[in-house]
């Protein structure tokens, strides 16, 4: 066989007949899914999975890569997973069929035929400045974007994130007044500074929960990642981590409208920035934003506060008080963690179908709700008279 292919001879032609490889049918390929709680479960029928097994987008992503975590992770009976990410910006095109049905069902009935509104101005919040700082005590927003004509995370190669790590360090190293800072790369970080970043909230973990290991996130860690942060550590954009670029404001303490008044005017002049470098941010009217989790399309958006609810976070009724405030609650470990200290971290639970300043405001109406509940409860008292309609 080696001779034969030192004269120029093909492999395939040396190969024995049984050995040859024959494309099986999607039958053969179908996922069992019948243990599994997650929207990949809930849409993905044989008749789908036919019509989407031949499809690849222009980078080559399939179908395969875009349900692999939802296949790898079964979930459980009360935590409702995606299971799904996009490769590339043409995966929400190319496998719609699929993804329009998950963004449908988790976007409260968004319709492909339905515009994306955004309002980034904070003086349209009511509110926002006070939350008690004896419960919240960081208040924060992010918001993922994707430059267009590179794959996403799950599917970039690792030229693509060297090069966006080091085109979006040009283009931030041009920021000045309150903006200006330096970028660290987490190769350069020994273990310990990593983890202290980490504490401070400046860094983000490396992926370790299986949700984001099957998707291919962690590939060559910590190659091509990074923070930017400002002198005063308020402003930060994280590099390559799920998306290409994530900027995050914090502010300690309950005055989330300054977080979002941060957020709004630096991630203006990033995206301005960026423009000028003739880079384009990937969007589109329908879905907003494009990020990699089909969950967090439309904004991206992400305003949070770290609360402290020893009481209220024990009760039976506290997960629907979330749903109906349009909340949901978070450990502070991988998606889907929870803990057990009564630190949560609460945020708005929608994405798309709401501008920014509406999903702020959720936040900041529901805090105060939790929060004079929470005070109800360590007083011993009762809590029935505030539980809130659904929003």
């Amino acid at each position: 066989m080696e001779k034969k292919l030192e004269k120029g001879g093909s492999i395939n032609s040396l190969m024995p007949g049984k050995l040859k490889m024959k494309k099986l049918c999607p039958e053969m390929d179908f996922p069992d899914l019948s243990l599994h709680n997650n929207y990949i479960a809930k849409f993905l029928s044989l008749d789908v999975y036919k019509t989407l097994s031949d499809r690849k987008t222009p980078y080559g992503f399939t179908i395969d890569q875009v349900i692999q975590s939802g296949v790898d992770n079964p979930g459980n009976p009360f935590n409702l997973t995606m299971g799904c990410v996009a490769g590339d910006e043409e995966s929400y095109e190319v496998f719609k069929e699929l993804l329009d049905l998950v963004i449908e069902d988790k976007h409260g009935g968004y319709k492909t035929t339905d515009v994306h509104k955004s309002d980034t101005n904070p003086e349209n919040v009511v509110g926002g400045d006070d939350l008690d700082p004896n419960y919240v005590l960081i208040s924060r927003v992010r918001a993922g974007r994707n430059i267009r004509g590179f794959r996403l995370p799950p599917h970039c190669t690792r030229g693509e994130r060297r090069f966006l790590e080091q085109a979006i360090v040009e283009v931030l190293g041009s920021l000045s007044g309150e903006l200006k800072g330096k970028y660290v790369a987490v190769k350069s970080l020994s273990e310990p500074d990593q983890k202290q970043m980490i504490e401070n909230h400046l860094l983000f973990e490396k992926p370790s929960c299986p949700l984001l290991l099957s998707t291919g996130m962690a590939r060559d860690w910590p190659d091509g990642r990074g923070v930017w942060h400002n002198d005063e550590k308020s402003f930060l954009v994280w590099l390559n981590e799920e998306e290409h670029l994530k900027v995050v404001t914090v502010e300690k303490g309950g005055n989330l409208k300054a977080a979002f008044t941060r957020f709004c005017s630096g991630i203006k002049e990033v995206e301005s920035k960026l423009k000028e470098k003739e880079f384009e941010i990937m969007w589109n009217e329908h879905l907003g934003y494009i990020l990699t989790c089909p969950s967090n399309v439309g904004t991206g958006m992400r305003a949070a506060v770290h609360m402290k609810l020893p009481n209220m976070s024990k009760r039976g009724e506290f997960d629907e008080v979330l749903k109906r405030l349009r909340l949901e609650k978070r450990g502070t470990g991988c998606p889907g963690s929870q803990t057990e200290s009564g630190i949560l971290d609460i945020s708005n639970a929608d994405r798309l179908g709401f501008t920014e300043v509406q999903l702020v405001q959720m936040v900041v109406d529901g805090v105060k709700v939790l929060v004079e509940m929470e005070k109800r409860l360590e007083m011993e008292e009762g809590i029935e008279d505030l539980m809130p309609i659904q929003k």
